[in-house]
């Protein structure tokens, strides 16, 4: 898929996704390795957390991020031969979410696109907190307007419920925002809310033909910021 041209005008809000957007999950593998587990079973936990969310949200039911990330590693690790007990084994991998960093090109991707002019928001379907502490630990904080869950929308993106949240708490209109994300299912549901949607791909994947197509395409944070300074 081609890149497409940016917009001809820099939205107001950037609105970012955190969860592998701006947080780097790899480290998780080690804590999986450290209770006995198999680093892969870092990405099936991962993903079976995500099919629970997305499958309450399609039920118009509130999602829990702590919740349903405690209760699939129970069933992940339920079984295995770990060299702890399984509750020991959950806290430790738990604990794992206050120890994760950025990834390399969010540093400087995030102050070159706060300097063209929008207000940098984040929303994230884990808690809010998480993300704040995550962005003081790496001495990004300062780049952020606000850090927003969508546990306060009620529901998990992406729902078009939990984007005109964010639009609400911005006081903007959703034509003028654009939300900055790498899971296309995200950009979709963005796209079907009235944002513009950037989707950042770092590894060179193929956009699924099934999902609406993002507004512009970037291979990082600092290359979103140049396109969008045209």
């Amino acid at each position: 898929m081609s890149a497409p041209d940016a917009p001809a005008q820099t939205p107001s809000v950037l609105l970012f996704d955190v969860s592998e957007t701006l947080s780097d999950l790899s480290p998780l593998g080690d804590r999986f390795v450290d209770v006995g587990a198999p680093d892969h079973l870092t990405r099936t936990w991962l993903a079976t957390l995500l099919l629970d969310g997305m499958a309450l949200t399609a039920a118009r039911a509130q999602a829990h991020f702590s919740q349903l990330a405690i209760g699939t590693l129970q069933s992940s690790l339920t079984g295995l031969a770990l060299n702890r007990p399984v509750g020991e084994a959950i806290a430790h991998i738990m604990a794992g979410f206050d120890e994760l960093g950025v990834h390399s090109d969010v540093p400087g991707g995030l102050p070159a696109l706060a300097a063209l002019g929008p207000r940098l928001v984040t929303l994230t379907n884990a808690e809010a907190s998480v993300a704040e502490r995550m962005f003081e630990r790496a001495g990004l904080a300062g780049h952020f307007d606000r850090h927003l869950s969508t546990e306060d929308a009620g529901i998990w993106k992406p729902a078009p419920t939990a984007y005109a949240y964010a639009a609400g708490r911005c006081r903007a209109r959703p034509a003028e925002m654009m939300l900055v994300a790498v899971h296309p299912w995200d950009i979709n549901g963005a796209h079907l809310e009235g944002l513009r949607t950037a989707w950042i791909n770092r590894t060179g994947a193929t956009y699924p033909s099934y999902f609406n197509a993002p507004t512009v395409e970037a291979t990082s944070l600092v290359h979103l910021a140049q396109l969008l300074g045209r």
